[in-house]
């Protein structure tokens, strides 16, 4: 089974952080507000327990989501998981659509997979805990995210493409750290049943590569004593997002500009500095490896 990409998750500490990180967003990538959840009197009366603002990239959502209201005072559940998830180079995890919530509960549960309905959301979406998916949260959703404009018919991601300086032409990838690529394989290939493809050669990690719907998720296993081992046993789940450009050197030049330190090869796939990216490796490439979709959301499409 296929599941459109929705969003991409992460959580902050604390939601006097939010204002800066969703300010780099807009700033550095050009990020564009589809909506923002916040606590009013009305809305915390209700039990909001967070504030996020659902951002644009191209055609990819990016939530950074911060405790607020009831998530502010300890021992509410939502809020410890922020609190708990709010460190660099950890993300929350994907949300993912379904067309049939049930049949996509079944699905999962034929497979082993236990599942998490939050308290009056049954109808809307269910969780698969990170500790099932190496670290990765899945939220399975039926329903559209507030104010998402994939689904309308005259939205077009290609601003970003032609007018942006960056140039994203869409989001190739979401790499994860693996313990081992055999124990990948029998995770993506095996359990969720997403096909292998061919994987691209990269310096500092062996890469798994499966089709995840209208994305790709990488397992990148590294060696003993590496960063990405590092993550693999201490942080766990995404290591890092990999955008697809129309002109790397453009990019690179474009976020120099900015005086953001860059790692990597400027000319094939480089990333600015996670101590300036909010914490969060961030690759760009104008390369799309053998066997990879073309970048671009299907959420918009039947």
């Amino acid at each position: 089974m296929q599941f459109p990409l929705v969003h991409i998750s992460w959580a902050l500490a604390d939601n006097a952080l939010r204002p800066a990180c969703d300010a780099f967003l807009e700033e550095v990538f050009g990020a564009q507000r589809a909506s923002e959840i916040l606590v009013t009197p009305e809305t915390e009366a209700l039990g909001l327990d967070r504030e996020e603002s659902l951002m644009m990239v191209g055609d990819t959502m990016l939530i950074p989501i911060a405790p607020a209201g009831r998530g502010a005072m300890e021992g509410n559940p939502l809020g410890d998981m922020l609190r708990r998830s709010a460190m660099a180079m950890r993300w929350i995890g994907l949300a993912l659509k379904a067309t049939d919530l049930a049949a996509a509960d079944a699905w999962f549960a034929a497979r082993g997979f236990r599942r998490h309905y939050d308290p009056g959301m049954e109808a809307h979406y269910f969780l698969v805990p990170r500790g099932q998916a190496m670290g990765m949260r899945l939220e399975i959703v039926a329903q559209d995210m507030p104010g998402d404009p994939r689904r309308d018919a005259g939205w077009s991601p290609a601003w970003w493409r032609d007018a942006h300086p960056l140039g994203i032409e869409g989001l190739q990838a979401v790499g994860i750290s693996a313990p081992s690529l055999r124990d990948a394989r029998a995770l993506f290939a095996e359990k969720l049943e997403w096909p292998e493809i061919s994987a691209p050669a990269l310096p500092d990690a062996q890469v798994a590569a499966f089709a995840m719907g209208d994305s790709v998720l990488e397992a990148l296993e590294g060696v003993e004593g590496s960063p990405l081992a590092d993550h693999a046993r201490d942080v766990k789940g995404i290591y890092h997002l990999v955008y697809k450009v129309a002109d790397a050197a453009s990019a690179a030049t474009y976020l120099r500009s900015k005086g953001l330190p860059l790692i990597g090869d400027a000319e094939k796939r480089f990333a600015i500095h996670p101590d300036k990216a909010q914490g969060r490796l961030i690759w760009f490439t104008q390369v799309t490896p053998p066997g990879y979709p073309a970048a671009g959301s299907r959420l918009g499409k039947a």
